[in-house]
């Protein structure tokens, strides 16, 4: 399952990538805080959403809100990656792999 996992996330962060790169959000100069400082933007918009009540996305009903901010925050990651070629399926396999020895809590904390 793990080649098919980031078979997809690869093929994934690509089209996303593409997409972006065809809309102009990767023309001109390009500061990467900037970029870091938007997919946390989206965090605080799905922390809004939350207070909000978390009802249905206006732009796709079929989910809510959080559901829109989160993916609009994973779209970034994978179209940031994409751009400067980064292997982000293999580091969150690498990275879950390595929460799974991690112990409970990690050893104590609270959140």
């Amino acid at each position: 399952m793990t080649i098919e996992v980031i078979e997809a996330i690869d093929h994934l962060q690509s089209a996303i990538h593409a997409n972006a790169v065809s809309h102009g959000w990767w023309d001109g100069d390009q500061n990467g805080a900037e970029k870091v400082a938007l997919m946390h933007s989206e965090l605080s918009e799905a922390l809004e959403a939350m207070r909000e009540g978390n009802g249905p996305s206006e732009k796709i009903p079929a989910y809510s809100c959080v559901e829109e901010e989160l993916a609009d925050c994973v779209i970034r990651i994978l179209d940031y990656a994409g751009r400067h070629r980064m292997d982000i399926a293999g580091a969150i396999l690498a990275k879950h792999e390595y929460n799974m020895t991690r112990p409970y809590k990690h050893g104590g904390k609270r959140f």
